[in-house]
């Protein structure tokens, strides 16, 4: 007996070690062809390594996904091939829509990430559902939140899909072009995430902890090719568009009719650099920002959406932190302020940016932008430039520096001296530990203009533990006084911040709720020119359940002083009593909010809202509504109505924003959504309707139509009708 004891505890730290040991799947290289029609039955798909064994990441992540999975992998000189058998209990799959670059929660589909250069940082992701349906995206920042998680990005792949009984196909072809990797590579990083509705089970190849997003790139399997891979190369494409536009601007009685025709470019550079160009771009097939109520003093950041700065764009707008200090923020160029202090669309000319892997450890970006002037509004031409360079350290961390400068060459009467030029300048350290347990930025930025200022310079540091029952974070930024990014996004400046948390998570073993979680989180905010005067303190605490049916309910209480040194008008009313500045308030508020299971046919949230603010009261509702006529038709619905109550003098004001949407997908190709977004504040209704036909791969024919109408006195406000052909040719 003792023998066996000591063997059993000699064998136990080698078993463990095995139970813990990188998963991996065979790339078998064919040479002959395979037509992609989403049928395994070809012989040589039963000589195919195959990846098995998924693991389930929800509702429980320590056992076996009950309905599994198979991957299969083969490849040639130009493509890699997957052959995939999604097992499942019935045929009543949750497919919302037939549009590409589906979101993935809440319906029945697959995805797979591909980190080809092995840094634990950035990825390709592809994904497709039962009717075929597909997605790609890019992952940056090692997939740590949704921040790094970009579907903008476009390439040309194929996949077809079949479904069977009790299971669906799907056979993929990825051409090698639309990867960037090194030459002679033999193995990639390589896992996959799928979402069961029916089984409502999510589970993955690789193990994920549930505590960690089921994307981060920390937690992945190897897929090993059987012959080293070639060069990386990536056909010269090219992308011409054409656009024309007829408008009216019924408050100025003016009507216009324009074309404009330019395009992009994107050529490969070595085995892991784009170069992409642009000439004369025009974005105005971009989705509408939705509306947003702002009732703070500064102002918001809304997410980039153009193609042209999508890909690895980590590289150059994730420098700072986005809440205070962002010195790079690309919505920026594009946009101008006029004569008369409104932001106006500012033409651009031309743009280069070339970006993407040096070597192993290192990585570049490069963007420079040319925008028109525009002298009957006051516009100076200016250069944009952004260089950066970042260099991978330990497993998953790096450390990047950059340089931004805007500048104009040219010398205009009605711009001062002072506002030629503007350069930021800094280096950033990212810390990532291989589990992701540890993660943190550390930062330190300066600029200049040529009026030289005193605290020209802006920092922080974060350090974040994340574990199954326990996270907490120290943070904390300054921005100096004199501290000016033109391209950035700087909420305000000459402040010291801290806004560190601590968090408890508790995971029932039995019962309907999946997680709970506690969370309290002090902010504070100091200021340097005030004598380091306390200006912002609020103490955040909430409450959040998940329930295993997919649904949650939270609430938050915000305690709040806010010191203002200067006067506030929140009503945005004309003639209003603004709160008077050099004063302090006290004022606490209470948040609830529910969302239902969003697999259901009909699913909605609210989150109602009451409370203090400053001398007054705020009550708010707001929620949406979302009905799935799967897979063709989607109806949703967004609102929020918030009512001030102030005393006098103060005026009171109510603020309404209703944004119905339909989404109709005739079929894979054929897309038109139609936006109604109505804000009394902003005094306006607009309609925005968007038919878009791909004729081709990522080739697309768009019929755009816009309408405004004032809110007050209804009346038509601008109108245009909008018709933009772009074609995807590579040679």
């Amino acid at each position: 007996m003792t023998k066996y004891l000591f063997s059993f505890f000699f064998c136990l730290p080698l078993l463990v070690l095995a139970q813990e040991t990188e998963k991996k799947i065979f790339v078998k290289l064919i040479n002959e062809p395979i037509v992609v029609d989403g049928d395994l039955s070809e012989p040589i798909w039963q000589e195919a390594g195959a990846a098995e064994n998924f693991q389930q990441y929800f509702p429980s992540d320590s056992i076996l996904a009950k309905q599994q999975t198979q991957i299969k992998m083969l490849y040639d000189n130009s493509t890699l091939y997957l052959g995939v058998t999604v097992y499942s209990s019935g045929d009543q799959y949750i497919i919302p829509s037939l549009q590409r670059d589906f979101r993935a929660g809440n319906n029945d589909n697959i995805s797979f990430l591909f980190d080809t250069f092995k840094d634990g940082t950035n990825a390709f992701l592809f994904g497709t559902n039962p009717l075929g349906v597909r997605r790609e995206a890019l992952i940056t920042g090692g997939g740590a939140d949704l921040s790094g998680f970009t579907t903008s990005w476009d390439v040309k792949w194929r996949g077809e899909t079949k479904i069977g009984d009790g299971y669906y196909t799907a056979e993929i072809a990825i051409p090698l072009t639309s990867f960037k990797f090194r030459e002679g590579e033999t193995s990639w990083r390589f896992n996959s995430y799928r979402f069961d509705m029916q089984e409502n089970e999510t589970s993955t190849f690789a193990k994920i902890p549930q505590n960690q997003l089921v994307f981060n790139l920390a937690f992945m399997g190897e897929m090993v090719f059987e012959e080293p891979l070639g060069k990386s190369r990536t056909p010269l494409a090219l992308i011409p568009y054409v656009n024309g536009l007829a408008s009216r601007d019924f408050d100025i009685s003016d009507s216009d009719a324009q074309y404009k025709v330019g395009g992009d470019a994107k050529i490969a550079v070595g085995n892991g650099m784009n170069l992409d160009l642009t000439l004369n771009p025009d974005f105005s097939n971009v989705q509408v920002d939705n509306v947003v109520t702002n009732l703070t003093r500064f102002e918001i950041s809304l997410p980039e959406r153009r193609q042209f700065f999508i890909d690895n764009n980590d590289l150059f707008g994730n420098f700072g932190n986005a809440r205070d200090e962002n010195p790079f923020f690309s919505r920026r160029i594009g946009l101008a302020t006029n004569k008369d202090g409104q932001t106006i669309e500012n033409r651009i000319i031309a743009g280069m940016r070339l970006s993407g892997k040096l070597s192993e450890d290192w990585r570049l970006g490069l963007l420079n932008i040319q925008t028109d002037e525009d002298l009957e509004n006051e516009i100076a031409s200016n250069n944009n430039t952004v260089f950066s360079l970042q260099k991978k350290l330990f497993s998953r961390s790096n450390i990047g520096v950059f340089f931004i400068n805007r500048e104009t060459f040219k010398d205009y009467d009605f711009q001062e001296d002072n506002d030629k030029y503007n350069r930021v300048f800094g280096v950033d350290y990212n810390l990532a530990s291989a589990d992701n347990k540890w993660v943190g930025k550390f930062f330190l930025h300066g600029s200049m203009t040529p009026e030289e200022r005193d605290q020209e310079s802006a920092g922080g540091a974060e350090l974040v533990f994340n574990s199954r029952y326990f996270n907490m974070g120290l943070r904390g930024n300054y921005v100096g006084e004199g501290f000016q990014s033109d391209l950035g996004f700087v909420r305000r400046k000459d402040i010291i911040a801290a806004r560190p948390f601590v968090e408890l998570a508790f995971w029932p073993k039995k019962g309907k709720v999946n997680n709970h979680n506690l969370r309290l989180s002090p902010n504070a905010i100091w200021r340097p020119g005030l004598d380091m005067q306390n200006t912002d303190f609020t103490m955040f605490s909430s409450w959040t359940t998940k329930y295993r049916n997919q649904s949650e309910i939270s609430g938050r209480m915000f305690n709040r002083y806010t010191f203002l040194t200067e006067e506030f008008e929140p009503s945005g009313k004309d003639n209003a009593v603004p709160l008077p500045g050099n004063v302090g308030y006290h004022y606490t508020s209470f948040e609830i909010r529910y969302q239902s299971d969003r697999r259901k046919v009909f699913s909605y949230s609210i989150e109602p809202g009451f409370g203090q603010f400053y001398e007054g009261h705020r009550n708010v509702i707001a929620g949406s509504f979302n009905l799935r006529l799967q897979p063709k038709v989607i109806v949703g619905l967004q609102y929020e109505y918030n009512q001030l109550r102030m005393p006098k003098p103060y005026s009171n004001t109510e603020i309404t924003i209703i944004s119905p949407r339909v989404d109709i997908t005739f079929n894979k190709s054929v897309f038109w959504t139609t936006l109604i977004q109505y804000s009394n504040r902003n005094d306006n209704l607009g309609v925005n309707s968007r038919l878009q036909w791909r004729f081709a791969p990522l080739s697309d024919l768009f019929v755009v139509y816009n309408d405004n109408y004032f809110v007050t006195d209804f009346g038509p406000k601008f109108r245009s009708l909008n018709l933009k052909f772009t074609y995807w040719l590579n040679i």
